[in-house]
């Protein structure tokens, strides 16, 4: 049987593709080096990856000797906080680029028939039209999009130069159960459920009135299965085309908590103060660049993953958040029980 390898297998996005292969009867090849991943993730009520997962990094040169009989490499590893890879860009371009070029040249040497990359709607951070549209792209400012914008790059070099398959997701916010909300700085949706787990109150940035689209993590799985046998390159929105405020997903999520906790309303410089040596040095981070990024508006069209490969989201944003709420909440009282 033909096996799929999935990098950044212990990720929040990696475990649950890796369980839904599994429950289809696929052969998998797991690895991740545990740098943002974790092995909890890869534990199921029927099924523990555990012991299958190998310790990997992808810019190691060993990873072609994983690569016989493998038909599909979903590439989900990956440096994605925005502030880390701001904060270190030579680490976030050496994962997000060389070990993505170092995937696609050992699956070249291999003849792996398909790659899916992990990309982003980051990319498309100075854009002002809106719903965007895939071709609708002006080049980005920050390190994270920018290597994430590269990578696609290097990905069409290889269909055109080798006649190589991949396709390139741009994800818009992913949410759903596995989300990591004990990092440093937890994706907003992980961070506003955590602290109102703790009766604690959040802190947003700027007015709470910025809004962003999101995509509850099955419908980008579904996405991601559908485009396993389409050839040449290709990029792809995965968005709900829909988007929610901060203070939206607040309210629902007070709502479905049982929480009446007002947050608190930061400057938004203050969201950066965890990474001081980003204002350190004679050339410091411009006021503007942090203002954009805090106050982006982001709505991505998925007309053409309609069209092209039959796909529409299902899941709609209270019903995610529902569910994720109940993850996080049992994964919390767990970790509250263990500290207590």
């Amino acid at each position: 049987m033909k096996k799929i390898m999935i990098t950044g297998a212990a990720g929040f996005i990696g475990s649950l593709l890796a369980y839904r292969l599994f429950k289809e009867g696929k052969e998998l090849i797991l690895i991740d080096n545990f740098s943002y991943g974790k092995l909890d993730n890869l534990k199921f009520a029927d099924h523990d990856f555990t012991k299958e997962v190998i310790n990997m990094d992808i810019r190691s040169k060993e990873i072609g000797n994983l690569l016989e009989d493998v038909d599909i490499i979903y590439n989900i590893a990956g440096i994605a906080p925005l502030p880390d890879c701001q904060s270190n860009p030579c680490e976030a371009i050496d994962v997000n680029i060389n070990g993505f070029v170092n995937i696609l040249e050992n699956a070249r040497k291999y003849g792996v028939r398909k790659i899916i990359q992990a990309s982003t709607n980051a990319i498309y951070e100075n854009v002002d039209t809106f719903p965007t549209v895939e071709d609708d792209f002006k080049l980005p400012t920050l390190i994270y999009p920018n290597t994430k914008y590269c990578a696609e790059r290097f990905a069409q070099s290889y269909c055109q130069t080798y006649g190589m398959n991949v396709t390139c997701l741009r994800f818009a916010n992913v949410y759903g159960p596995h989300i990591d909300c004990l990092r440093k700085q937890p994706p907003f949706v992980a961070y506003m459920i955590r602290e109102l787990y703790y009766d604690r109150k959040p802190i947003f940035h700027s007015n709470g009135e910025q809004r962003r689209d999101y995509i509850y993590v099955d419908d980008l799985i579904d996405l991601a299965i559908k485009v396993q046998n389409t050839t040449g390159f290709d990029c792809v929105n995965c968005s709900s085309m829909k988007n929610y405020s901060v203070n939206e997903l607040y309210q629902m999520a007070c709502q479905i908590m049982h929480k009446d906790i007002e947050p608190i309303y930061a400057k938004d410089e203050h969201y950066w103060e965890k990474y001081p040596n980003l204002s350190t040095g004679k050339y410091k981070i411009k006021e503007e660049i942090l203002k954009n990024e805090i106050n982006k508006y982001s709505l991505c069209d998925n007309t053409y993953a309609k069209e092209k490969y039959n796909w529409e989201p299902k899941v709609g944003i209270k019903e995610g958040l529902e569910k994720v709420i109940e993850n996080e909440c049992e994964l919390l009282s767990k970790l509250k029980k263990e500290e207590l």
